[in-house]
């Protein structure tokens, strides 16, 4: 899982050398993506048949895919990495609302103290950074949105196969946004423009950043719980924010005073996988 989350590690600091604006950077890596995808997925032979009740519930969840994509390029785009992915890291809180009440277990207090220390940090950086405020509420809702399609995929995971839900959430989110652009007149000569830097930053996105951790992810989702995976996500952030230091020198756009709310995030992040195991090993004793 953390191989997976270095690689994504990466996907921020793609999307600033990308020129291109939001609407045709998320087109050009979901199309990407799907034909890679599918390549991959014809080569190893894999079977891609699926029921039409299951294709509407991998429908939906590929509109909220690409309304988190649509969410956290926007973020960058407004503001920079580093922000962005703070703003990220409160997929921990949501992730521990949506996850006891989709698979019907208790709610953990020390997950939603948790998440409020982390939404307590985001507070204090808001308050700072105030220039960025659009960057961070996208940020906000990207982390929802990506809770949210955890959540649902762990319970899809359960009778689909993963390369089947990769696969037919992706294809429906490209179908669905292209209609939308069709709609409001987005695929103009601008949309097809691309210059070098944005071309080899889509193909790397698509191709290293998003086809395999998205395959792994999904399978992971069969064996540990959502809000393990979103926890595991949270560590992103500290990957994005040093790489955004080393090739932006982002750490002169903020003020000093942010990276205390980045430290008080990130502990609240390893505080709770910390409190998670000790929980769990108290409940293995007791059965």
């Amino acid at each position: 899982m953390h191989f997976i989350v270095f690689i994504w590690g990466f996907s921020p600091i793609l999307g600033r050398f990308i020129t291109a604006d939001v609407w045709p950077l998320i087109w050009y890596r979901i199309i990407i993506t799907i034909i890679g995808m599918f390549i991959y997925l014809k080569i190893v032979k894999q079977e891609l048949t699926i029921s039409k009740k299951d294709l509407l519930k991998l429908t939906g969840i590929g509109m909220i895919i690409l309304v988190h994509w649509l969410s956290f390029y926007g973020a960058i785009k407004a503001s920079n990495v580093s922000v962005t992915m703070v703003a990220f890291s409160t997929g921990t809180l949501f992730s521990s609302i949506i996850e006891p009440i989709l698979y019907k277990r208790k709610i953990r207090i020390y997950e939603i103290f948790i998440g409020f220390v982390i939404m307590g940090g985001i507070a204090l950086i808001f308050s700072i950074e105030t220039k960025y405020w659009l960057g961070i509420l996208l940020g906000i809702f990207a982390a929802f949105t990506s809770s949210l399609f955890s959540v649902l995929n762990g319970l899809m995971v359960k009778t689909v196969e993963s390369h089947k839900i990769s696969f037919y959430e992706l294809l429906t989110a490209i179908i669905g946004y292209s209609v939308c652009l069709l709609a409001v007149g987005g695929f103009n000569e601008k949309f097809f423009s691309l210059d070098r830097d944005s071309i080899l930053g889509l193909l790397t996105l698509s191709l290293v950043c998003t086809i395999f951790p998205f395959l792994a992810s999904v399978d992971l989702a069969k064996y540990i719980s959502p809000y393990t995976i979103v926890l595991a996500v949270n560590l992103e952030t500290v990957y994005a924010i040093v790489w955004s230091i080393i090739f932006f020198h982002e750490n002169k756009e903020v003020k000093p005073t942010f990276y205390i709310g980045v430290l008080i995030i990130l502990g609240a992040v390893f505080l709770n996988s910390y409190l998670k195991q000790v929980t769990e090993k108290r409940i293995n004793t007791a059965g």
